[in-house]
């Protein structure tokens, strides 16, 4: 494919020749990017400047933002590899972008959107025959028309939460599988700790484990919202450098076959948990989506009396797989699985909904299942329940803790009061 000359270039020579910058303006500036993630994943949504000058107030129109996207691993559809951000606010802020009536800093905030790609640092991308959430490079260029400044340089990245997270974890099993993974330990005064154990979707394996914490806001299970369910609890996230469905005989497995990975994982939390005495044994929460869901009901059948329970979206593991054996390994182990009806993916009626009905046959007591019409934007901001992302999303509402009715449309109750997936799994104990 013939060279294409980049867009940003362009605005630069423009920029340029209408405002006659000179030499010193085009001395390289530094800013700050501020990634958040988001439902339908993380999006660059503030840029912090330096300002030489103390300042009391900044006027959005005085700035205008541009954004380069590319990648060696991958070539980024030309349509959405360079373009102008839109700037919704602009304030004098401190250098972590919190706003103060005076200060050397200016806090641009920036239009996100779920269908708006240019937002994302982040991109899904093939690579040979599989494909998944990659860090991109993310290059931002603003210029203060008024003063002819420019900012062209990352400096440093915060992305909250997420920096709370350990992201350097790695684990060697006994059959030589490597793992990486990202960790989060609560400051807490209790002397027990639950562990909540996350196990991502088919587009997060590789050995970046901040990928599978943010692709899909698992980091969220860090968040004060979540956390105070549990007093404070421990989150392990283990990332596969393939996919957790990785048969043994090199094919994708959806349970007619082992996979590769099982063993190594359930060697990883139990040395993760050896590493941390504080985790309370009896409390330990394993789940997943799509992949991550394949995996999960894995290790309930592999290990029915190690976790306290456990929480699926959009399981990949196919219902005619569970054999009736594996089905009373699964009776007693508290169970909530969430889905979509319109997945197209992990379809519901070869999953999860012929397996809760089983398991409900057989005198499953605590075994629930949220079936959702769709996967809607569940903060109201871009269209609410008109505004549809994929059906095998399901983990929104998972990861948002938007999760609280049965499959009957029945509330989840314990002790006679209703309460969420959360709640309820925080009160599960071994």
């Amino acid at each position: 494919m013939k060279n294409r000359l980049s867009l940003l270039p362009l605005f630069f020579l423009l920029i340029s020749s209408i405002f006659k910058i000179n030499a010193q303006f085009l001395a390289p500036h530094e800013y700050t990017l501020v990634v958040t993630g988001f439902d339908w994943g993380p999006n660059a949504n503030k840029v912090i400047l330096f300002s030489n000058t103390t300042l009391t107030e900044v006027q959005k129109g005085d700035f205008e933002v541009y954004v380069k996207r590319s990648s060696s691993v991958g070539e980024i559809p030309e349509r959405f590899s360079a373009g102008k951000r839109s700037i919704i606010h602009a304030f004098v802020s401190d250098d972590k972008g919190n706003k103060v009536n005076e200060g050397n800093y200016i806090t641009l905030l920036l239009q996100v959107a779920p269908n708006d790609p240019m937002g994302s640092p982040m991109q899904y991308l093939r690579n040979g025959s599989s494909g998944g959430n990659i860090w991109i490079d993310y290059n931002l260029t603003i210029v203060n028309s008024k003063t002819q400044q420019v900012w062209n340089q990352e400096k440093n990245r915060i992305v909250p939460l997420v920096d709370e997270f350990d992201t350097s974890g790695t684990h060697t099993a006994s059959d030589g599988i490597k793992l990486t993974y990202a960790s989060y330990l609560p400051q807490t005064a209790s002397t027990k700790i639950p562990l909540i154990i996350w196990l991502h979707g088919g587009g997060e394996g590789g050995t970046d484990p901040s990928v599978p914490i943010i692709a899909n806001k698992a980091y969220n299970y860090a968040s004060p919202e979540i956390q105070r369910f549990f007093g404070g609890a421990a989150v392990l996230a283990p990332q596969t450098p393939t996919r957790w469905m990785h048969g043994i005989s090199g094919n994708a497995t959806r349970g007619q076959e082992d996979d590769i990975y099982h063993h190594a994982i359930i060697e990883l939390v139990k040395s993760f948990v050896e590493q941390n005495p504080n985790i309370d044994k009896n409390r330990i929460y394993v789940g997943g989506c799509s992949n991550g869901g394949y995996m999960t009901l894995k290790l309930l059948i592999e290990n029915p009396t190690y976790f306290a329970a456990g929480y699926i979206s959009s399981l990949a593991f196919f219902n005619e797989f569970v054999s009736d054996k594996d089905l009373l390994k699964l009776k007693n182990i508290p169970i909530w699985m969430v889905h979509s009806k319109d997945d197209p993916t992990t379809v519901a009626d070869v999953t999860a909904t012929p397996l809760y009905h089983r398991l409900k046959k057989i005198g499953a007591k605590n075994v629930h299942y949220s079936l959702f019409d769709h996967v809607i934007d569940i903060t109201g901001q871009y269209g609410g329940s008109s505004y549809l992302y994929n059906g095998h999303w399901s983990w929104v509402y998972l990861h948002d803790n938007q999760v609280f009715n049965d499959f009957d449309g029945t509330s989840v109750t314990v002790k006679g009061k209703p309460v969420s997936i959360m709640e309820w799994m925080a009160a599960q104990k071994k």
